[in-house]
């Protein structure tokens, strides 16, 4: 049996490693054929030379991006274990920067390598789609480009809309005037906004029309300009939904349109207006298209679980 070392230099172990040593119990179950030990700021592996070899390139990899990004996690690990090479995962520097100082000095910016693909996307071109399962980043990496582009007088109003469909309930059940019963539809684009400004600015900016946060109905014969304008859930709009949207773009406007295909709430037989725009627009230039997946998902470790549970059952015919 052979072994291997691996010196960490200029790197705090104790971050590289994990809490309680979480990151090397990954690495043991990518490598269940090596024995893996961790050290003071060194790695012992021992097994097979084609495994090892295998090993410290891997490990070199995860180095390189911690070195690169201070961040090592289940995600992280997973993707340079599994990706052919650095460009499955890595993005230039500045997509990596902080985009947006947030409430209680929260530090807001991409936090994978597709998200990271998404800011540096939505640098190129001024009309962009992320698409992807739920709990990918794609509308709270929005709105911090949104909240970023504001602040930085890129534009002079953020606009946020998504259809009103109900995911299997009834708007007309629900209490309250048209505001009061549509903010429920709203609440993910109000919780990101929470997060990146204070409660009070965040008021005031709604108050005076800088923030407008309005059901895609509510675009119609508007031109859009000077703003910032992110289209959520696009999976349900229809083909005439999403025309009429995407022809509000107006002078110095970024438009941002995210969706889940996997995840439509329309009634069956409607063609969902965002799979059509993907197939017509996917030579246009000008627009960007960035599809992310599991291994983006940054909620709870569960949910990557749950979105591939659901899609082996889905992808039975």
């Amino acid at each position: 049996m052979n072994e291997i070392i691996i010196e960490l230099e200029e790197i705090t172990p104790k971050e590289f490693f994990g809490e309680q040593n979480i990151n090397i119990e990954l690495l043991k179950k990518y490598f269940p054929k090596l024995k893996i030990v961790a050290r003071g700021n060194k790695i012992k592996a021992f097994g097979d030379d084609e495994l090892l070899e295998e090993f410290n390139r891997r490990m070199q990899m995860l180095v390189q991006h911690f070195s690169k990004y201070n961040k090592l996690d289940e995600n992280v690990i997973e993707r340079v274990l599994t990706s052919q090479s650095s460009d499955d995962y890595s993005t230039s520097d500045s997509s990596g920067e902080v985009l947006v100082h947030g409430v209680g000095g929260k530090l807001i910016k991409a936090q994978t390598a597709n998200q990271r693909k998404l800011v540096e996307s939505m640098r190129k071109n001024d009309m962009v789609f992320a698409i992807g399962p739920a709990g990918t980043g794609k509308t709270y990496t929005g709105v911090a480009l949104a909240v970023q582009a504001l602040k930085n007088k890129e534009v002079k109003r953020i606009i946020l809309t998504r259809p009103a469909v109900e995911a299997g309930e009834n708007l007309g059940f629900l209490p309250g005037d048209l505001k009061e019963k549509l903010d429920p539809y709203m609440q993910p684009l109000y919780d990101a906004l929470r997060d990146m400004i204070p409660a009070e600015k965040l008021a005031m900016y709604i108050e005076n029309g800088t923030i407008q946060i309005a059901p895609l109905a509510f675009m119609r014969g508007r031109t859009l300009d000077n703003a910032f304008v992110i289209l959520d859930e696009g999976q349900n709009t229809t083909h005439n939904q999403m025309k009429m949207f995407l022809t509000r773009m107006g002078k110095n406007a970024k438009f941002l349109l995210t969706g889940d295909p996997g995840q439509i709430d329309l009634p069956r037989r409607t063609i969902s207006g965002l799979k059509e725009a993907l197939l017509i627009l996917k030579n246009v230039e000008g627009v960007g298209m960035i599809f992310l997946d599991d291994k983006d998902v940054i909620r709870h470790r569960l949910v990557k679980k749950v979105i591939e549970a659901y899609k082996s059952i889905e992808n039975v015919d």
